[in-house]
């Protein structure tokens, strides 16, 4: 049900029985957290069966993180020993003990208290003004939305601002999108994507992919309409 990030380690540390690294990505940096591993800065690595946290207060670092990746180092050793001396414990998963679980209810509800959150408040959408997709396939947001039921399984083109992107939930990218039409007292101008690319905040993007409604994933994960399996062209 979870999906990987993959980047470039800017910077890595120990502590807790992690190892945490600032990952550079094409969405952007982002901090990841795996099982003690030895990575190097400059190393590309991948994260397997990620798992965003946000606002995660770590207390052996004494710090808290606006966003952290947990997860498992593709192609990594088993568990070792914490850094900070004695074996660490594990999860079902495999996962240091109290890593975030994402067969856990309570982790899945939060997770989907977040996404709703991005859905009504996505970062950088303020002025938004971008022309439509062209061609026959061509649809704003806010006609995506009213259009609906007659736009059901078919596949169109919208062509927006990421307003927010949020990579491995439920083992695949989200990303918002706005292109100015609509209005949030209707609920039609925001856009929820599914894809397995990514974007970065602030990008105008042209999505293609199929308009599926009233959509139900579980866990609060519920849309009237959204566009899933989207290709992302700018």
């Amino acid at each position: 049900m979870a999906g990987s990030v993959s980047g470039k380690v800017l910077e890595t540390m120990d502590s807790g029985g992690y190892t945490y690294m600032r990952l550079a990505t094409r969405g952007g940096e982002t901090w990841a957290a795996v099982n003690p591993a030895k990575v190097k800065v400059g190393q590309t690595v991948t994260v397997e069966n990620a798992i965003r946290m946000d606002g995660f207060q770590s207390g052996t670092l004494h710090r808290t993180f606006d966003h952290v990746v947990f997860g498992t180092l593709a192609g990594g050793a088993s568990p070792t020993a914490s850094a900070a001396g004695g074996a660490t414990g594990t999860s079902g998963s495999g996962l240091a003990a109290g890593h975030p679980d994402a067969s856990d209810p309570r982790v899945r509800e939060m997770l989907a208290a977040q996404h709703a959150a991005a859905a009504t408040e996505p970062v950088g959408s303020g002025d938004v003004k971008v022309s439509k997709a062209p061609g026959s396939e061509g649809h704003t947001v806010a006609e995506t939305v009213a259009e609906r039921a007659s736009l059901k399984d078919k596949e169109i083109a919208v062509r927006g601002k990421v307003v927010k992107f949020l990579p491995g939930i439920m083992g695949r990218n989200w990303l918002h999108l706005r292109d100015g039409s609509g209005s949030p007292a209707r609920k039609d101008n925001d856009l929820t994507v599914t894809t397995a690319q990514t974007a970065a905040v602030g990008d105008v993007v042209t999505v293609r992919g199929i308009v599926r409604i009233d959509r139900d994933f579980g866990s609060g994960y519920s849309y009237p309409v959204i566009i899933e399996d989207g290709r992302i062209s700018k």
